[in-house]
């Protein structure tokens, strides 16, 4: 009998899976029996390696996500040259920091064009593509903490992050009938190159897990198994949801 759990014979695509969170994922999908189409500028060798490991299939696909264009022709390329896909992960995401009245144009449209705007292209070609085939799917959007937050000195960031749930909503709300599962996940503070600095400073750290109700850092693969659950059939009638996996942090 297969698990509702499992996602054996899909096909899922990842941005930004080279490390941390995205490669938490694209492991964490691999263990659930699904193979992996990997999307970033940076290497993803070693992810490949996890991935392989488990007995899946690892597919590099080389693309600049800030280029529209060059998204759009990826997606359909990739369904081309790969087959039909079964789940998007929108997990590729950059941030910038400085107060808010110094902020500047390019570093807002910068983010908001990855963030948000690459993450609704790529939905909107998927959903484009399974609409058109009568196929089901499902779309994992991976927001934040300051999806419900505010934040300090990230502008564009807590902007784009309010907008990932937004659009979850949203697109949820126009394909649930349709058969498209749209829901996102909502990391907490987790142990990746991105957090490093803050890991690495004391008193920083110690005040973040201060706020933690679990006392600790969460790990990629905390995020991985949240997104295959929300890619396996076990949350089909799961739609326009944002799962925060934070050690408890909102509820604080």
């Amino acid at each position: 009998m297969t698990s509702s759990f499992s996602l054996e014979g899909q096909r899922i695509m990842i941005t930004g899976a080279n490390t941390g969170i995205g490669q938490g994922i694209a492991v964490a999908v691999a263990r659930a029996g699904g193979s992996v189409l990997g999307v970033g500028r940076s290497s993803m060798e070693e992810t490949a390696k996890r991935v392989v490991a488990e007995g899946v299939r690892f597919t590099t696909i080389s693309c600049d996500l800030s280029d529209a264009s060059a998204t759009r022709a990826m997606f359909a390329r990739a369904w081309e040259e790969h087959g039909p896909i079964n789940g998007l992960v929108n997990n590729a995401g950059i941030i910038r920091r400085a107060d808010a009245i110094d902020f500047t144009e390019a570093d807002w449209d910068e983010v908001m064009d990855i963030n948000l705007k690459t993450l609704f292209l790529l939905s909107q070609a998927f959903g484009k593509k399974l609409i058109g085939g009568g196929r089901r799917g499902k779309i994992v959007n991976i927001a934040s903490m300051l999806s419900f937050q505010g934040g300090i000195r990230v502008a564009s960031y807590t902007a784009s992050k309010h907008g990932v749930l937004g659009i979850t909503r949203l697109l949820a709300c126009e394909w649930a009938a349709k058969g498209i599962n749209v829901n996102a996940v909502a990391p907490g503070y987790i142990e990746t190159n991105n957090t490093e600095a803050l890991r690495a400073d004391a008193d920083r750290s110690a005040a973040i897990l201060a706020r933690i109700p679990a006392g600790c850092w969460g790990r990629p693969e905390d995020i991985g198994d949240a997104a295959v659950f929300l890619l396996a059939p076990a949350s089909d009638y799961m739609h326009g949801a944002t799962i925060p996996v934070d050690g408890g942090w909102l509820a604080r």
